[in-house]
């Protein structure tokens, strides 16, 4: 799942953002980022303890070698867990970013034990024209095995889409996914600035689980603090918040594709 509350409340649509959460979720997109970022994430899934997820995010730019981050999640309880650590790269050239990450995953299970396996994900991002991007990303390309027991692997991911700024306040997205195993899903998410571009509202939808998202999000300085709440119909609502810092000067957010 996509990390940080800003791409959960624009129902996951997020291949074509550049912000610390692009790390996760489209690497290509920390390519975006000109100051180290660090961020921390939680999310609760209908209400059960077991189905919560933090993670910590971390991303370091270079003049002139590209940027780095690394990443950390835990989902789960002492039942059934699983967590990641995750390397990943990215480098822009022109109107184009490129990034790649490797992960290692470890699934533990009380009374089975624990597997683990690593996988490797590509992704990029191009403006296609002023104010339209593209984005692509596509995960577990190497298809990790976590058991020989009727061939049990990570799921493989490929997704795309485009976001689109009509004016600067407001950003629109569209994306697809497909997981190998199951049916695409279309996702789509809005987002529109607030008060001397301090404060932004969101709202997104996917259409594979019938999700509906809403989220705000506020800018104090070097601090953006994200939330995010979904409603599936048959099994309840999720609740996602995620807290980041830039190292740098006072962020500015001139646009909605900037870094949040």
């Amino acid at each position: 799942m996509p990390f940080g509350a800003r791409a959960a409340a624009l129902g996951n649509a997020s291949v074509t953002i550049p912000d610390l959460w692009a790390l996760h979720n489209n690497v290509a997109g920390m390519a975006g980022l000109s100051q180290p970022h660090a961020g921390a994430y939680a999310e609760n899934r209908f209400g059960v303890r077991a189905f919560t997820t933090v993670a910590l995010l971390g991303v370091y730019p270079t003049s002139k070698y590209g940027v780095y981050g690394i990443s950390l999640s835990r989902f789960g309880d002492q039942l059934y867990n699983r967590q990641h650590i995750g390397l990943g790269a990215a480098h822009k050239l022109g109107q184009f970013s490129l990034g790649a990450k490797a992960e290692i995953w470890q699934v533990s299970v009380q009374g089975y034990g624990s597997r683990k396996t690593a996988t490797i994900a590509i992704g990029g991002q191009a403006e296609i024209v002023p104010g339209l991007h593209f984005g692509a990303y596509a995960y577990n390309l190497n298809q990790a095995k976590l058991s020989d027991f009727e061939d049990e692997r990570l799921p493989t991911i490929m997704k795309a889409g485009l976001s689109y700024t009509p004016y600067k306040k407001l950003l629109l997205l569209a994306e697809t996914e497909k997981n190998i195993d199951h049916n695409a899903t279309f996702k789509a998410g809005i987002e529109y600035q607030l008060f001397l571009d301090k404060f932004i509202v969101r709202s997104g939808f996917q259409s594979l689980t019938n999700t509906l998202n809403f989220g705000a999000g506020f800018m104090a300085r070097q601090f953006i603090v994200d939330y995010a709440f979904g409603n599936t119909t048959h099994l309840g609502n999720s609740h996602h918040l995620s807290v980041s810092y830039s190292f740098g000067s006072e962020a500015i957010v001139s646009a909605p594709l900037n870094p949040m």
